[in-house]
């Protein structure tokens, strides 16, 4: 709780001294924050649902005991943009989930955990771990090397999925029927034209 209210204070006297730098800017090689004080019944689903409010998370990491295999009320999560980890630490410090306070901070050089190897030795991972990355779906349809560019991958999970895909089927049926009527313009136009040449 201490760590809570010294990241509190910091960021007041920060505010009121109107300093340009921020004690955040030490951090900006760092995606991971630590999370401290989770309750032990939370999940890594829980956890990038409470944190994915800033940021899209790309790795979670939720320490569990060996033996029992629950979890040891702390994790390490990186987020795809490094700003979205001072949104994270400024917004949720302190804030009471499950009745306990959490404590997040910034994490300047985290390693991933060992993984166990062929022999059955532990090692360091070859590839960094991306377990929370969402899987991109494009959406359906044929795409015209035209439509190429105005085609973008939604995550299945973005409640707005569904919107946003009856909006693009709107806007392809209005860029339809704009191209029919004046296809059927110059009909008339040429029509005209060689009405008028044969006058």
């Amino acid at each position: 709780m201490n760590v809570v209210r010294e990241i509190n204070k910091i960021n007041e006297r920060e505010l009121e001294l109107g300093i340009s730098g921020s004690w955040h800017d030490e951090y900006k090689d760092s995606a991971y924050v630590f999370i401290g004080g989770l309750h032990f019944d939370l999940t890594e689903g829980d956890v990038i649902t409470i944190f994915s409010q800033y940021g899209e998370i790309m790795d979670v990491n939720l320490p569990r005991d060996k033996t029992t295999g629950k979890t040891r009320g702390f994790a390490f999560l990186m987020y795809e943009d490094q700003r979205s980890t001072v949104l994270a630490v400024d917004n949720l410090n302190g804030a009471n989930v499950l009745g306990k306070t959490l404590r997040v901070d910034h994490v300047k050089n985290y390693k991933q955990p060992k993984v166990k190897g062929e022999d059955g030795e532990w090692e360091e991972p070859e590839e960094q771990s991306l377990n929370a990355r969402p899987e991109m779906v494009m959406d359906g349809g044929q795409a015209s090397d035209s439509d190429a560019s105005s085609v973008i991958s939604i995550d299945p999970e973005d409640p707005m999925r569904d919107y946003i895909l009856a909006q693009r089927k709107e806007e392809k049926a209005l860029k339809k029927s704009k191209k029919s009527k004046k296809s059927k313009k110059s009909k008339t136009s040429k029509k005209r034209r060689s009405d008028d040449d044969r006058r």
